[in-house]
């Protein structure tokens, strides 16, 4: 079986006292999920999360690997796919869908999110990204 890896993040930014997501939907197969890619030769996770939301989206993020959360599944036939996702605190920029692989995008409320996000398992990884994000100091 053919082992494949990408890592992202879910990219956030606060907004007084509560916390929106970016998503973005996927060209290739018009899902609705996290920036995320795969990783190329000599990276690191987070320097192929942090390249990945800069081209899918043109967004300055930091990334917070206090969390981080896996997901396996098999993309196709002989294919399994492991993705790593990060925290990533939105800095800057304005989003800019990058036309090859992201149709649109969205900052979305979290439970607007849990019902626009198309699979399981990303919903799985926002409900646990939400529980490492309300347990954070700063949320006081």
């Amino acid at each position: 079986m053919k082992k494949e890896r990408s890592c992202g993040a879910v990219v956030y930014r606060q907004q007084d006292h509560w916390v929106e997501v970016l998503l973005i939907c996927h060209k290739n197969g018009g899902h609705w999920a996290f920036p995320k890619g795969h990783v190329e030769k000599g990276e690191t996770d987070q320097q192929t999360a942090l390249r990945e939301i800069w081209e899918e989206t043109g967004l300055r993020v930091r990334l917070d690997t206090g969390f981080s959360q896996s997901v396996a599944y098999s993309p196709k036939p002989g294919v399994m796919k492991d993705v790593v996702y990060f925290a990533g605190e939105y800095l800057g920029g304005g989003v800019a869908a990058q036309e090859e692989e992201v149709t649109g995008t969205a900052w979305v409320k979290p439970q607007q999110a849990l019902e626009q996000v198309t699979y399981e398992n990303d919903r799985e990884v926002l409900r646990a990204f939400l529980r490492w994000w309300e347990a954070q100091p700063a949320q006081m």
